[in-house]
């Protein structure tokens, strides 16, 4: 059986990542390694990368040479160690399922943080609550994970929930993950803020970027960039900002515009909002390059930023379905309660498919 592994830049069998480790070390243990700060940083890191991702399947591989050892000396009349040989293949199949599955986060910065932005649509209060409903699913998500989610900005509706947010969720795969979750989710209900008890469509938009540490290529110059503080906004009490910390970039000859009002200091939020536009100018670059590359014939992947991905009805029955997978569930409250990875996986594995 031939099993392949993922690092930082493709799919490679194991045998290769292997060497690929065996190099860097090599290269780690060489007088003058860290005069470079930099470059050594990067190896460092991509040999941290190679290692997690080669360390699962060398232990699978091990657990199934053990297992298949047990099996050939097993006695027809044994029952018991049987039961136990075939409990353990059955918890083996599982988790060399999950590690197949991480082979299909093969493209450039699936293995980045991200950073998710929801944007309520029209319908007023109905769609400000329905962002509100999203921006709890995918903490939630997050948190079940173990990513450490940072809440960069967010606009408050006048009577209840948000009309936009944007969060910083932090740790391995995540944009991998979370890029599945770009476009158009639409709920129906029956509305809370309605007396007629009628029922409402809403629809709120998510779009999902890459945190991109090291775009060096991207550079920003200060003529092009108009910096406005102001005084943050929230609920009030005694953690409102008394202090214009809050920052808002616009880089003018895109119109890309960012801000920040989480940190109190003025310069922590400054940084959270260079880095957000220089996320979206490199993704802007590539789209570029892919628009560029299609008109000379080459196939590429459509990004449908504003397509209508994804319902969730919770009247009057209640169901969740993917439009483009159509992988759907009748548990809606388990999806709302973060429990989106079968959609996740579902949109992964048929996207494969069909490369």
């Amino acid at each position: 059986m031939k099993l392949s592994l993922i690092n930082y830049g493709g799919i490679f069998e194991i045998g290769n990542i292997l060497n690929k480790i065996d190099e860097l070390s090599h290269r780690m243990a060489q007088q003058g390694f860290w005069d470079n700060q930099e470059e050594s940083n990067r190896i460092v890191k991509q040999l941290k990368q190679l290692k997690n991702a080669s360390e699962p399947w060398q232990k699978a591989f091990a657990r199934f040479h053990e297992l298949k050892e047990l099996s050939e000396i097993l006695r027809s009349d044994d029952i018991e160690f049987a039961a136990e040989l075939k409990n353990n293949l059955v918890v083996l199949t599982k988790d060399v399922g999950t590690l197949e599955f991480s082979t299909l986060l093969d493209q450039e910065f699936d293995a980045n943080s991200a950073i998710l932005s929801i944007n309520s649509g029209a319908g007023g209060t109905e769609s400000c609550d329905w962002a509100d409903m999203l921006l709890r699913m995918y903490t939630r998500w997050a948190e079940n994970r173990g990513y450490a989610v940072k809440l960069i900005d967010v606009l408050y509706g006048e009577e209840a929930g948000i009309k936009n947010v944007t969060l910083m969720i932090e740790g391995d795969y995540v944009f991998g993950y979370l890029k599945t979750e770009r476009g158009v989710h639409r709920l129906v209900r029956i509305s809370p803020f309605d007396a007629n008890k009628r029922r409402h469509t809403s629809f709120v938009s998510v779009d999902v970027i890459p945190e991109i540490e090291d775009a060096a290529e991207i550079v920003l110059n200060n003529k092009d960039l108009l910096i406005e503080t102001y005084r943050s906004s929230g609920p009030g009490g005694q953690h409102m900002q008394k202090t214009d910390s809050a920052v808002r970039i616009t880089h003018i000859p895109t119109g890309i515009v960012a801000q920040c009002q989480n940190e109190r200091s003025q310069h922590q939020n400054k940084q959270n909002v260079l880095k957000i536009i220089k996320a979206r100018l490199y993704v802007l670059e590539q789209q570029k390059k892919e628009a560029e590359l299609a008109k000379h014939g080459t196939e590429k992947k459509k990004i449908e930023w504003g397509s209508q991905i994804r319902s969730y009805v919770m009247h009057p029955y209640t169901m969740v379905k993917d439009h483009r997978s159509d992988y759907e569930t009748g548990d809606v409250n388990k999806v709302m309660d973060g429990g989106i990875d079968p959609f996740i996986e579902a949109y992964l594995r048929s996207q494969k498919e069909k490369s």
